[in-house]
């Protein structure tokens, strides 16, 4: 049984569920853009007097009207089915008759090791480090970014990535050749930290209520970041001013002209340099239960998608033409 909620307004009452629940910000932002977006489309009614009809007919016009992808509209769906079950708590017939689109499983895009070095020598400091480290770990962005002084284990050559996707732990290898760079990066953060300290500075985030049972580890050098942000900046849960990790979009910003400025047309992303760790470790010849551990893949089903890309592009079948061609001009 959910306890009651505390909260008046509805959207007040859905981010009190998710924090209670410990779902991600990303997820807290996500869902109230939906209830709120479901509210709007019916006139500003309350949710309570809708049900599957209006429900349908929102995603109708999402996908239909709007063109949204299947993901977002997934998304939206998830959303509101949150605001009846977990929320409002209505458990109605219909929220399992809804038909949920399936997501269509594409080719990720993956860069060659000569693309990664391109991309790579168009960035520089930080950006290109965090770059760098994504690429040899196989790191999410947001893992990346929230990583702590304490993630980094140098003498094991090892980085713990706490709570990925899931929330689930797991362990990678820390690039040898990232040693010099990363206690550079260090020390530039530790020189930050100590202006937080002598200011007086609230301790950077902790998750969950480890806040409160340990008050003063947020201010400890263990806990601070290894990117942290230049500037301090308001917590929107808090209104607390401490300072925040290196936002990802203007990461993403960086690494975007760096894709431009070295010719590469192909949609990358930081996430592409994850696509790319995969693909190049399969290509070394590591099984895929390596890669499945290293990626924090719950079904290998998911890591299998890699294979796909190294049979089509990877040299592992020959093309006719190929054959041709060579006949032709033996």
């Amino acid at each position: 049984m959910l306890p009651p909620l505390q909260s008046v307004k509805l959207l007040d009452q859905v981010r009190e569920r998710i924090r209670y629940l410990h779902y991600s910000r990303r997820t807290e932002e996500a869902y109230a853009h939906w209830c709120r977006a479901f509210i709007r489309f019916h006139g500003i009614r309350h949710p309570a007097e809708l049900g599957g009809p209006e429900v349908e007919v929102f995603l109708s016009w999402l996908s239909n009207d709007r063109g949204v992808a299947v993901s977002t509209h997934r998304q939206a769906l998830s959303a509101l089915l949150f605001l009846y079950g977990k929320v409002l708590q209505l458990d109605l017939p219909w929220m399992s008759d809804i038909g949920r689109p399936q997501v269509k499983r594409r080719l990720p895009v993956v860069l060659s090791q000569v693309e990664v070095m391109a991309v790579l020598a168009h960035l520089e400091g930080t950006h290109r480090l965090l770059a760098q480290l994504l690429y040899g770990t196989g790191m999410r962005i947001t893992e990346g970014l929230q990583l702590r002084v304490k993630d980094l284990d140098f003498e094991h050559g090892a980085v713990i990535v706490r709570e990925g996707k899931g929330g689930k732990d797991r362990v990678v290898m820390l690039p040898q050749s990232l040693v010099g760079g990363l206690r550079g990066q260090l020390n530039a953060a530790r020189s930050l930290w100590t202006l937080d300290q002598e200011a007086g500075r609230s301790g950077v985030f902790m998750p969950d209520a480890l806040e409160r049972k340990y008050p003063r580890a947020g201010s400890s050098w263990g806990w601070f970041w290894v990117f942290p942000q230049a500037e301090h900046s308001t917590d929107p849960r808090t209104g607390i001013v401490r300072r925040h990790h290196l936002y990802d979009q203007t990461f993403q910003r960086a690494f975007k002209r760096a894709v431009a400025a070295a010719g590469i047309t192909k949609p990358a992303s930081p996430h592409t340099l994850r696509h790319a760790f995969a693909t190049h470790l399969l290509q070394s010849g590591y099984d895929i239960r390596t890669v499945q551990e290293l990626l924090g893949h719950a079904d290998v089903a998911t890591t299998m998608i890699y294979t796909h890309v190294l049979k089509v592009g990877g040299g592992g079948v020959r093309s006719p033409m190929d054959v041709l061609a060579a006949r032709s001009s033996a």
